[in-house]
């Protein structure tokens, strides 16, 4: 059975959220979920790469790692991987068969989330992981992952404004929706939040007792490096940074600190596996180098303001003396607060190449109309050298190389299903295979980051 004949049909994603629908059904598939210890990550931003740097130093250590992210790039394996490996096609179309089975007649129908969740918990249950590290997909407290009793640890990365038409308008709503993963004892690593947001979740620890972490960010010590100092003890830790930005001192640091939680639950984890581990972390499509036609080309999600500004901090650091303007190849979703991105990313002398977000795998979402975000643009940074609109992301990057040197910066953002094109075409049309050209720190000293 092919992956996409079972997905596609399910139109609705996880905006219609609830809990009782995924209870049904992993009842009905056994419980799986009760097998599987799990540590759990919320957060607006950052929740990825955290997950990226637990799975790949727990399985440094000698664990058998599950890992579920979302969303996936190119391929819905991405979403599943058991130490560090996606898993296969075939063995993803009969979990999902499985899953498929399992919805009995009258039940309300599972959403399209729901359904890959279920098959995720079910092969960690096959494969008996020791550990799986589970993102949520939105939210946190009616999230479909949201169905785990006593995990190891809980993280919360960060928390700003998105995805407000499903959680809340304000900060103190989406802190509540995210501080819904916590459970009565667990321990919680939380990171730098807005003030609104860390009332809400650091009430919501004391009222079930939950121990609270709240680590420093790491300090860079020299390119590709960096030093934490755990929260629990005075030791220091050394480690390499592969992910590129600023933020990756937070994020890795929050990793860092729930690891230290699991060696206080007895988990061996030592420091040669956290040092090994955190070098060989690797997370696509987040601030990544790559190549394309002899161009230097930056892709980030960059989907929200905050990661904007994330992104154009790293922007900034590149180039911190002279800085040079930017070509910047954006699609965005009609649903994103596209002024508040257009000013955390835009400069004056920039050049900006609008196109729209293939929507035909996503159905529900609507890509941005493009005159819009063109008039936009302009009224917030009328100083713009250029504003294009293209009818596909590879006219424009052709626009945009056509007048740049190689030495020109040009950054594909906006969206990670819009980077996740980029990257599905680069492997069909120029053979640039995913687990080949993921990284870009062998040329640069860049990685990619969340």
């Amino acid at each position: 059975m092919d992956i996409d004949s079972v997905i596609q049909p399910l139109q609705r994603f996880g905006v219609h959220l609830g809990l009782d629908r995924i209870v049904n059904l992993l009842a009905n598939l056994g419980n799986p979920h009760h097998q599987v210890p799990v540590i759990h990550v919320a957060g607006t931003n950052g929740k990825g790469s955290v997950c990226a740097y637990l799975s790949s130093v727990l399985t440094e250590a000698g664990y058998r790692t599950g890992r579920y992210t979302s969303p996936h790039l190119v391929d819905w394996t991405e979403r599943i991987c058991l130490n560090e490996q996606p898993i296969s096609s075939e063995e993803l179309s009969q979990l999902l068969e499985k899953v498929q089975a399992a919805i009995r007649a009258g039940d309300d129908s599972a959403t399209q989330f729901e359904v890959i969740t279920a098959a995720a918990w079910l092969y960690f249950a096959q494969q008996q992981v020791d550990v799986a590290v589970v993102e949520v997909g939105l939210g946190g407290r009616l999230d479909a992952t949201n169905v785990c009793l006593e995990p190891l640890v809980t993280i919360i990365t960060s928390i700003s404004r998105e995805h407000w038409q499903q959680l809340g308008p304000t900060i103190a709503d989406i802190a509540r929706e995210k501080a819904g993963i916590l459970k009565p004892g667990c321990p919680v690593v939380v990171g730098e939040l807005p003030p609104d947001a860390e009332e809400v979740v650091r009430s919501r620890a004391l009222e079930l007792q939950c121990p609270i972490f709240t680590p420093q960010p790491a300090h860079q010590i020299a390119t590709g490096w960096a030093e934490y100092q755990s929260i629990q003890n005075s030791k220091l830790i050394k480690y390499p940074l592969p992910l590129a930005g600023q933020i990756q001192l937070t994020n890795s640091a929050l990793a860092l600190a729930a690891l230290k939680i699991l060696q206080q639950q007895g988990w061996q984890i030592s420091e040669e596996a956290i040092i090994n581990g955190m070098a060989k972390t690797k997370w696509p499509g987040r601030m990544q180098w790559t190549i394309w036609k002899n161009y230097k080309l930056l892709l980030d999600g960059a989907h929200n303001t905050a990661a904007a500004q994330v992104l154009r901090q790293y922007v900034d650091s590149l180039d911190a003396v002279n800085p040079n303007p930017v070509n910047w190849v954006m699609g965005m979703f009609a649903d994103k607060d596209h002024a508040d991105i257009f000013t955390a990313l835009l400069r004056p002398g920039d050049r900006l190449f609008l196109v729209p977000i293939p929507i035909e795998p996503w159905p529900g979402r609507t890509s941005a109309d493009l005159q819009e975000l063109a008039n936009l643009a302009y009224s917030l940074c009328p100083q713009l050298s250029d504003r294009q609109i293209h009818p596909d992301l590879f006219t424009a990057l052709e626009a945009a190389t056509s007048t740049a040197t190689t030495d020109d910066l040009i950054v594909l953002c906006g969206s990670l299903y819009l980077v996740g094109d980029f990257l599905q075409q680069g492997n069909r049309e120029w053979g640039m295979g995913n687990r080949e050209w993921g990284m870009g720190n062998g040329e640069w000293g860049m990685g990619n980051g969340e």
